[in-house]
């Protein structure tokens, strides 16, 4: 009888927990969309704030988001495929690597706010960057990249072992093997663990919070050296910190329903990578 009954409380647990994530969830979205929608236009989306940000659009916070998580992919993609490459495929299983390994897994779990501070102390002022798109782009990029090696090393592992000793034994160097072999069948998981990587950057507000973001800017950033509007920034200040907060509360809502729905598609088509791969397994 207890044989019977355990698995019926393990599968009504999960059901539970279950039904209840996708209840809080969907309340949220709910919450957004009825709230946020209204506020959704053409308009609202190709125009500058006005009136102190009591009117108008978003259109510099949405551009400075999309160049933001540009130059993050930019800065954190190479170096975070290298180095996974290299402990992957090269690196002895020592205990310097377990280290290092050890040391990225670490990283990963450091909170957004000390990469903020961080960016602060080496980019804004040691290297005398200043307050600016470039110097917050970089620290999103030490943020990232953490976890693009942790998911690309996962990638490259998943690749049978078999394939290389194949290549190997055809004559290949191990440099071709991994250029022509191992790296094409890792391909989508890579670029699903990035896509999502750059997802959740774009969303982030502590990293950027001292680094270059700006409360009010009338025009969309167009140097690396100027500081620049983003959406969870803007976001957090209509929400908080306008001095009319009641009044720009269905701005605040129609900008977090754009920032989750840019999260969304960014979400959507890392599941598109991987859903394209499956089928040409």
């Amino acid at each position: 009888m207890t044989k019977k009954l355990t698995p019926l409380i393990e599968w009504g647990t999960l059901l539970l927990t279950t039904g209840l994530v996708c209840f809080f969830l969907l309340a949220i979205l709910w919450d957004l969309i009825s709230k946020g929608s209204s506020s959704l236009s053409w308009a609202f989306i190709s125009t500058s704030p006005t009136d102190g940000m009591t009117k108008g659009g978003i259109l510099p916070a949405i551009i400075g988001t999309v160049l933001l998580t540009l130059i993050t992919a930019l800065i954190a993609a190479p170096f975070g495929i290298c180095c996974a490459i290299y402990l992957n495929e090269y690196a002895a299983d020592s205990w310097l690597t377990r280290i290092i390994r050890a040391s990225i897994r670490n990283l990963a779990g450091v909170p957004s706010i000390i990469y903020g501070l961080f960016g602060l102390a080496l980019f804004v002022q040691g290297l005398q960057m200043g307050t600016s798109l470039f110097a917050a782009g970089l620290t999103l990029g030490l943020l990232s990249m953490p976890y693009i090696i942790i998911t690309t090393e996962e990638a490259l592992r998943r690749v049978p072992n078999s394939m290389r000793e194949a290549a190997l034994a055809v004559g290949a160097t191990q440099f071709e093997s991994i250029r022509d072999v191992v790296l094409p069948s890792a391909v989508p998981g890579m670029l699903t663990g990035l896509v999502l990587t750059l997802s959740r950057a774009a969303g982030e507000t502590a990293p950027i919070l001292f680094t270059g973001v700006a409360f009010y800017i009338n025009k969309p950033a167009g140097y690396l050296n100027q500081e620049f509007m983003a959406l969870p920034y803007h976001l957090y200040m209509l929400s908080t910190q306008h001095q009319a907060t009641e009044q720009v509360r269905p701005l605040a809502y129609g900008t977090a329903l754009v920032l989750i729905i840019v999260v969304f598609f960014l979400n959507l088509s890392a599941f598109y990578i991987r859903y394209q791969h499956s089928k040409h397994e």
